[in-house]
């Protein structure tokens, strides 16, 4: 397997790049994007008082909020003739936010893009399937454009209309998909029911997925359903868009491509930078964008960060798969959950499903967690007693999982929403 050079230039090497492309960032962002000038004097420092990558720390943070507040355009460190693409955030709590990009931006992120593919041993001979939606969102353009200057052919599906989504998969004869996982979940689901044989009807061999917390034991039933190898895939719109980080075939960590893009691990409530390897949420500073540099970027998404060398030969550091969000996280009782270690307890117990839903709310002042899991439906059983010892089962487990007591209702198969793009898990009553 070839890559890239800087995914496997020694530690000093890397910090010696990272470190010139972090000083011309700050330069840029400081003198031609207002918003950092009055940040940085307001926390009076200035680019030249960053001599080291440790020196980051007294930097301040960029949140979504301040892409909102200065919607929207007023985050690009260039004029508008030279920005060739914009992307948008859906606005559901006000305004969206606005990343716009160079010629030089889409260079960077094709080679990211491209990187990820290589991971996945993806060549000119492979027909893409891209699931994922096209439009503002950079999920479907960022995999297509990065698809075409390799010479793969690409499928436009998009999202949705999953009947005639399995058509073209079998008929063209796809050998990579992308997608959320939970829409690959669904297509597989309707590809049963519709009576295909997913073994011998399809083509495919490896998929690209992410965009929603993912637990192993899903991952592992859709590369067995599909009979595919599964890399899953990491980005953000603020940052660049799906790109950021991505798993080769030797670690369910991913490669985080650190000489474009730096992490850092954060307590989210203090701030602190945490130690390599625990658990806190990452921070994001880009160091090679010209049209929306970013700095320390509070991307909200929990994992830890790792960067002793892989065995595929690169040297870049490796993240865990998102454990979940900040914002998303429940706290029960004083008890921090997140939806995929709930995910995690489900995918090890037979008779279920991991369609499930979340659902948070009081029962007086006190707080309560109920989980809708979907029976399987090859499952052929009435029997009340065994469906009572299964609720039991799923509600120990969870309560040795999560240190706090979960009502488990099991519901019938397929009666739960399906979702076309990221499944919706958590339903929180108590806000209301």
């Amino acid at each position: 397997m070839t890559f890239s050079k800087n995914e496997s230039l020694c530690k000093d090497e890397l910090q010696v790049w990272q470190l010139k492309h972090l000083k011309e960032t700050l330069l840029r962002v400081y003198h031609l994007v207002p918003f950092y000038k009055k940040k940085f004097d307001e926390h009076g420092v200035l680019p030249q008082d960053i001599k080291t990558l440790e020196d980051i720390a007294k930097l301040p943070f960029t949140k979504k909020h301040d892409l909102r507040d200065n919607y929207p355009f007023g985050m690009f460190s260039v004029d508008m003739d030279q920005i060739v693409r914009i992307h948008s955030s859906s606005g559901t709590t006000g305004k969206p936010t606005v990343v716009g990009y160079t010629e030089h931006d889409m260079d960077i992120w094709a080679e990211v893009m491209g990187r990820a593919f290589t991971m996945g041993g993806v060549t000119c001979q492979d027909i893409m399937q891209n699931s994922h939606g096209y439009g503002l969102f950079t999920g479907g353009l960022g995999f297509h454009n990065a698809a075409e200057r390799m010479k793969i052919a690409v499928i436009p599906s998009s999202t949705g209309f999953t009947s005639r989504q399995l058509l073209l998969l079998k008929d063209f004869g796809a050998t990579v998909l992308t997608a959320t996982p939970s829409f690959a979940l669904h297509m597989a689901e309707v590809a049963k029911a519709e009576g295909y044989d997913i073994q011998k009807d399809f083509k495919l061999r490896v998929g690209f997925f992410g965009a929603e917390p993912t637990s192993e034991g899903l991952k592992n039933e859709i590369a067995h359903i599909w009979g595919i190898d599964y890399h899953e895939i990491y980005g953000l719109s603020e940052i660049i868009g799906p790109g950021v980080a991505c798993n080769c075939k030797h670690s369910n960590l991913l490669h985080i491509h650190e000489d474009h893009f730096y992490p850092e691990i954060i307590d989210s409530k203090t701030g602190e930078v945490l130690p390599e390897g625990t658990r806190g949420e990452l921070v994001i500073t880009t160091l090679t964008k010209q049209g929306l540099p970013i700095i320390r970027y509070r991307t909200g998404d929990i994992t830890s960060l790792t960067r002793i060398p892989c065995r595929c030969g690169r040297t870049i550091g490796r993240i865990e798969s998102i454990v979940g969000r900040s914002d998303d996280m429940l706290l029960i009782n004083g008890v921090n959950v997140f939806p995929s270690q709930i995910e995690h307890v489900l995918s090890k117990q037979e008779g279920i499903t991991l369609n499930y839903q979340i659902i948070a709310d009081k029962k007086g002042y006190l707080d309560k967690l109920e989980i809708d899991v979907e029976l399987d439906e090859h499952l052929i059983s009435d029997d009340v007693s065994y469906l009572g010892n299964l609720k039991k089962e799923l509600q120990h487990a969870l309560l040795n999982n999560l240190y706090i007591n979960v009502e488990v209702k099991l519901v019938a198969p397929k009666s739960l929403q399906r979702s076309e793009g990221k499944a919706t898990r958590v339903v929180d009553k108590r806000a209301k």
